[in-house]
């Protein structure tokens, strides 16, 4: 199966789109959402999942907490702790596409291992199959790998087609009896576009390289690559939650489809259109926007998801 990538185009007049796998022609993405993810019968995430971080290249403790604190802040239970609108109410939305299958079930996410990797093993410029290696240094049943790439480190494909992607791998493991037993795994790759083209993946928190010419928005943790990761990480998880195995709910090419939250491109708040991220809400002091609340009361701009329920792209503002 072809990499599912998570694709940032900004063009005049149209929009800028977040979409996954591969590049395809924008007129394509140019539809009506009603009915428009299809399921295709395969497994989507479900139960308590682990999601675990694998961190490559150098960070400051200060960025991982923002990555780390949105993964707890997905969690059900720490939604008494946020106020709404909330990172944990937006990521509910993921247990609709059971509920459309008559298959109620409950999704939750908890922050699992983290593993750094800060004299770059594999070298500065990563491939596919690099990705594949360091997703499997945690490889678990019931979890989600995600490999984040530091703001010097390349990637094919990387600010020339894609932000980041979510694919699966097989790894295995040793039974009781000493047996060898194989599992396919879904993992994550999100790179940190802070240096090397915030222009085209950290929007709206960078000017765009094409289309409308607005201002850019005030990040809400001060850092536009990692902010603009967070987006990336958002509807890379969406999709990953409700198609983690290439055959679950998306529509168009299988080796290029839309999913939850790229079948709502350049979408945030109300009001959104072409170069306009929607109506979001403002933070008072530092002047930042964002559109959801998480834990140790961060503040985060996550994309809208299709709502299988109505049809229709649902924001949390």
């Amino acid at each position: 199966m072809a990499p599912i990538r998570f694709l940032l185009h900004f063009v005049f007049l149209l929009s800028i789109l977040h979409v996954c796998f591969a590049t395809r022609r924008l007129n394509e993405l140019v539809r009506d959402s009603s009915n428009l993810l299809e399921y295709h019968n395969g497994p989507l995430l479900a139960g308590n999942i682990s999601v675990n971080l694998i961190w490559y290249g150098n960070f400051k403790p200060s960025q991982k907490a923002i990555i780390s604190d949105f993964i707890t802040s997905l969690s059900s239970k720490s939604s008494k702790s946020q106020a709404q609108p909330s990172v944990a109410t937006w990521w509910k939305t993921t247990e609709k596409y059971h509920a459309k299958l008559n298959k109620p079930a409950s999704l939750s996410t908890r922050l699992g291992k983290q593993v750094s990797d800060p004299k770059y093993s594999l070298g500065k410029s990563l491939t596919d199959n690099h990705l594949v290696k360091l997703a499997s240094k945690v490889a678990s049943s019931n979890a989600v790998n995600i490999v984040l790439t530091a703001n010097d480190v390349t990637v094919t494909g990387f600010c020339s087609g894609r932000c980041g992607t979510h694919n699966s791998a097989v790894a295995n493991t040793v039974t009781a009896n000493g047996k060898g037993k194989k599992y396919k795994f879904p993992y994550i790759w999100v790179g940190n576009s802070e240096t090397q083209c915030p222009g085209q993946c950290a929007w709206p928190f960078h000017q765009p390289i094409y289309g409308p010419q607005g201002p850019p928005l005030v990040a809400p943790n001060n850092d536009v690559g990692m902010d603009g990761m967070v987006i990336n990480l958002a509807s890379l998880l969406a999709g990953t939650a409700t198609n983690p195995f290439g055959n679950g709910y998306y529509q168009g090419d299988a080796s290029a489809p839309l999913e939850a939250a790229s079948a709502c491109p350049g979408v945030y708040g109300k009001g959104a259109y072409p170069g306009y991220p929607g109506d979001l809400l403002v933070d008072s002091t530092t002047g930042a926007s964002y559109n959801a609340h998480g834990t140790n009361g961060r503040k985060y701009l996550v994309p809208a998801m299709y709502d299988p329920s109505t049809s229709t792209c649902s924001t949390l503002v």
